[in-house]
C-alpha cells in the first residue's frame, strides 16, 4: 500500500503591513497564500534584500494575473512579507514555466 502525505505550509503576517499591502498593491496576504497552490509556482531566491534572513519569491497564478509574493521562512511557516502584480514576475513566471501565449 502507497501512502502519500502532501504538507501545506502555515502562513504568517504582520497585520500592519498586511493593511499597508492592500493600500498600496490591493492585494490581501490572505490572497497571496493562493500563489502557492499554483502547480506552475516558481520559486526564487530574493538576493537584494535582507541580510539577517534568506528572503524568496514566489511566482503564480491567482486568478487571471500572476502574483508576485516575497517571503522568508520561520520554522516552518511562511512568512509573507509582500504581494502585488508585477510585470517582472509574470516574465519570470512565464520564461521558468515555460507558458506560452
Amino acid at each position: 500500500m502507497n501512502v502519500i502525505l502532501t504538507m501545506r505550509p502555515s502562513f504568517e503576517w504582520d497585520a500592519a503591513k498586511d493593511a499597508e499591502n492592500r493600500r498600496k498593491h490591493g492585494v490581501a496576504f490572505a490572497e497571496a497564500q493562493l500563489a502557492f497552490l499554483d502547480p506552475a509556482r516558481v520559486i526564487a531566491l530574493d538576493a537584494s534584500h535582507s541580510q539577517s534572513e534568506q528572503r524568496h519569491y514566489c511566482f503564480g497564478r491567482v486568478g487571471h494575473g500572476v502574483m508576485t509574493v516575497r517571503f522568508t521562512h520561520r520554522g516552518d511557516v511562511v512568512r509573507i512579507i509582500g504581494a502585488g502584480y508585477w510585470r517582472r514576475g509574470k516574465q519570470i513566471y512565464e520564461a521558468r514555466a515555460k507558458v506560452h501565449r
